[in-house]
């Protein structure tokens, strides 16, 4: 495992990732929006003996996308996984609170946003014979939640059946696909939820855990893949 491409890679689950991967040995690639925090992840990551890239980078920009991967090649050699972590939610969750502008940005981002990055990925991995592509769906992609809402949940059951179709249409290629199906994280994310308390951050799954989770799926023979793996903190 020489590289490694993390879409929202500067906060909760994509740092988290970052992190890992880069300790167990592999360049990983930091994209997000925002340039400061993924300076401040390379910096965490170099400051242990780890190697990071700095790629920022709108998951809705297709052509930079292309771009990006295309240099991530060349500089590194192979691209053996993708965490495809970017992803949103809003505060208008529900039918009495339907907001299209606010509900489109969500799907953009966390569908088509989704979709370019596998498109980005999937040349490269074709190519050298494999790779994996994790996709960070959601307790809420798997199971109906009220407090996810309604747009976050249709975008994670989306983003569930895109990870069966790669895994339907790609394997023959060496690639596999996994969903990452957690319930409540302590991420910025989870702060945004309604009636969220210090609390409920405290029993939830952290970044790391989950970071663990996906390094452990990565390191498993080329043979098999995990086509979706869900995980809650334990109810007390």
């Amino acid at each position: 495992m020489r590289s490694v491409w993390i879409t929202g890679a500067g906060t909760g689950i994509g740092r988290a990732m970052a992190v890992r991967f880069a300790a167990a040995g592999a360049v990983v690639t930091l994209t997000g929006r925002r340039r400061d925090p993924l300076e401040a992840v390379a910096a965490e990551i170099a400051a242990a003996g780890g190697r990071a890239r700095v790629a920022p980078a709108d998951v809705l920009d297709r052509d930079v996308l292309a771009g990006l991967v295309d240099a991530l090649v060349a500089e590194t050699g192979a691209l053996d996984v993708v965490a495809n972590n970017a992803g949103i939610n809003v505060a208008e969750r529900h039918w009495s609170q339907v907001d299209h502008a606010r509900w489109d940005e969500l799907i953009d981002i966390n569908v088509k946003g989704a979709l370019n990055v596998i498109a980005a990925a999937l040349p490269p991995m074709r190519e050298q014979g494999g790779g994996l592509i994790l996709n960070t769906a959601s307790w809420a992609g798997r199971f109906y939640s009220d407090v996810s809402g309604v747009a976050y949940g249709a975008s994670k059951h989306a983003l569930m059946s895109i990870n069966a179709s790669l895994n339907s249409e790609e394997g023959k290629y060496g690639i596999r696909a996994t969903a990452l199906c957690p319930a409540e994280v302590a991420t910025p994310l989870l702060r945004e939820r309604p009636h969220y308390d210090e609390e409920l951050a405290a029993g939830a799954i952290q970044p790391e855990d989950l970071a663990e989770t996906a390094l452990h799926i990565a390191q498993l023979p080329a043979r098999i893949v995990v086509h979706e793996i869900v995980v809650a903190p334990v109810r007390r």
